[in-house]
């Protein structure tokens, strides 16, 4: 039991890690823009070695950005839900921990799901027509291992729990 959730607090670690890091950072798409390249990120574009902030309130970015912020922070929960779960007290007896931080790790899974979905069918949409010459790049890519960090962080947690339920049967015999 203990093993799977120790595999699961790395996996939600290194998920919340990319999840940050991808949302922060400016590549997730690299274009060519009037013979000089260039790259944005959900907050900034780059152009010609200058940054400026994405001044424009484009519903998608919007979208994309709040399901970053929310499968981080849903992420963050499970990790510290999943670390409280290592303690053998609980106040509540029918309240299990492991089972809570899995689910936390579902809901970050999702939102970050959600994120990359909209974000790729817009980009794809929007730059595809625009641009000839265009790539995801490696903050995009980030995103998308960090979901599945975060599913395997929820795999890992429903293991222990399962686990956990297998053993109080076992005692109780």
């Amino acid at each position: 039991m203990y093993s799977f959730m120790a595999g699961g607090l790395f996996c939600a670690s290194v998920g919340n890690i990319l999840l940050v890091v991808c949302t922060a950072t400016d590549y997730w798409v690299q274009y060519r823009l009037q013979g000089t390249l260039a790259h944005q990120g959900l907050w900034r574009y780059c152009l010609a070695g200058k940054c400026y902030m994405q001044m424009e309130n484009i519903a998608y970015w919007n979208a994309t950005r709040a399901f970053m912020i929310l499968s981080a922070l849903s992420c963050f929960a499970g990790i510290i839900t999943g670390i409280l779960s290592f303690a053998h007290r609980s106040t509540f007896e029918k309240f299990n921990r492991s089972f809570a931080a899995g689910i936390m790790f579902f809901v970050s899974t999702l939102f970050v799901l959600l994120a990359m979905a909209v974000y790729t069918g817009v980009t794809v949409n929007f730059l595809g027509k625009r641009f000839g010459d265009w790539r995801f790049s490696w903050s995009y890519i980030l995103g998308w291992v960090a979901l599945l960090m975060t599913f395997f962080a929820g795999i890992f947690y429903m293991c222990a729990y399962r686990m956990h339920g297998c053993q109080r049967v076992a005692e109780t015999r």
